[in-house]
């Protein structure tokens, strides 16, 4: 049985002709808006509005913000809502982008990155009438900044749900399909040195948890493996992601996992440069380098944005976590180059069957 790809993936096309067409900028504020679209009835006869707040890395970085993006796309065309999105150049535009959504009546404000845990705890307080939600960060890192607010009240955040996803499970994945090309010389060109690599943005839970799963998933096939990692400490610097993996590629890595937003596209292109292969992050990347990218650990960032805005919609909507994995379909891989034999498909197919039979049991903490 093959690997599901995610629920919203036949939206791709037509939420690429949206993102195209965005367009308008706020130079004063140091961000970029789109247009709001979105004119229908809803709930109750009201147009619910709703704001999403890009992370630095922008609409263009084919993967976490453009999938969001994309769930928005959809929200506005099948939930009747008003949408509109604002474009964080740097980290001092997270409390402002949030708070001028709120302060204009917005129902729902939508943050896009862990990087914006700290705005969203101090925004959130202050607009108790305003909905909330974060991707890729649970509540209670909310609730507590991380752990630095310990203390805080919890009432005071009764406003805001946080969406997780197992990305240590579809990591995992990544890492059999990288250790078994390894172990059975499986691709053209490969360097003979069984080693792979990992290039992460920052060391941040949600980067941590892909890269934890891909270090286990290759020592679980091909223990004698060698898996070398190096963090950009950027999401947006796609010429660091580069270096690094040319590095790794010069110290005999053959596969590069990139967990690093847009500073993951420059391990895409270090690949396609060396003629090595890597493999992609968020969204289905193998567009990017056909021949090089050999499959992508994908997460839904696209369906839990359209699953926030829905329960604004239906009513639903209340404080805690929407849950994401392999068995609902939030995480999974995306399509195998057509150099990967049907074989090595074949086991990893397998061992998504066994992550979600409970077979196997990943931990999402980075081996250093």
């Amino acid at each position: 049985m093959r690997i599901k790809r995610l629920a919203v993936a036949a939206l791709l096309v037509l939420a690429l002709v949206a993102v195209a067409a965005c367009g308008g900028t706020a130079k004063n504020t140091g961000t970029q808006t789109a247009s709001e679209s979105g004119s229908e009835q809803g709930q109750g006869g009201k147009v619910i509005k709703v704001g999403l707040v890009t992370d630095v890395g922008g609409l263009d970085d084919h993967g976490f913000n453009e999938l969001a993006y994309k769930g928005l796309q959809k929200a506005a065309q099948d939930l009747g809502v008003q949408v509109n999105v604002v474009q964080s150049k740097q980290q001092s535009d997270y409390i402002p982008n949030l708070t001028n959504f709120a302060n204009q009546g917005y129902d729902l404000v939508i943050a896009v990155g862990f990087l914006m845990t700290d705005a969203v705890h101090q925004v959130a307080p202050q607009f108790p009438n305003t909905k909330f939600g974060i991707i890729d960060v649970d509540y209670n890192s909310v609730v507590t900044d991380s752990g630095q607010d310990a203390n805080a009240d919890k009432s005071k955040y009764a406003n805001v749900a946080g969406t997780i996803f197992k990305t240590e499970q579809c990591g995992y994945l990544a890492g059999v399909l990288a250790g078994l090309v390894e172990k059975n010389n499986a691709l053209p060109g490969l360097q003979g040195k069984n080693t792979v690599g990992v290039v992460g943005g920052i060391a941040i839970p949600p980067v941590d948890s892909y890269i934890a799963g891909f270090q286990q998933g290759v020592k679980a096939v091909n223990p004698d493996a060698k898996v070398l990692l190096e963090y950009a400490n950027a999401f947006d610097n796609p010429q660091g992601g580069k270096e690094i993996a040319l590095a790794e590629y010069a110290q005999g890595a053959d596969i590069v996992f990139q967990v690093a937003g847009g500073t993951g596209l420059g391990v895409i292109d270090a690949a396609k440069e060396k003629h090595l292969y890597a493999i992609g992050v968020d969204a289905d990347q193998n567009y990017l380098g056909p021949d090089n990218v050999i499959t992508s650990a994908m997460k839904g960032v696209d369906t839990a944005t359209y699953q926030l805005i829905k329960a604004v919609v239906d009513g639903t909507f209340k404080a805690g976590d929407f849950t994401f994995d392999l068995a609902n379909g939030g995480v999974g891989l995306g399509v195998f180059a057509k150099s990967v034999p049907q074989d090595i498909i074949d086991q990893v197919n397998q061992a998504a069957e066994d992550i979600k039979a409970g077979k196997i049991q990943i931990s999402a903490q980075v081996q250093k």
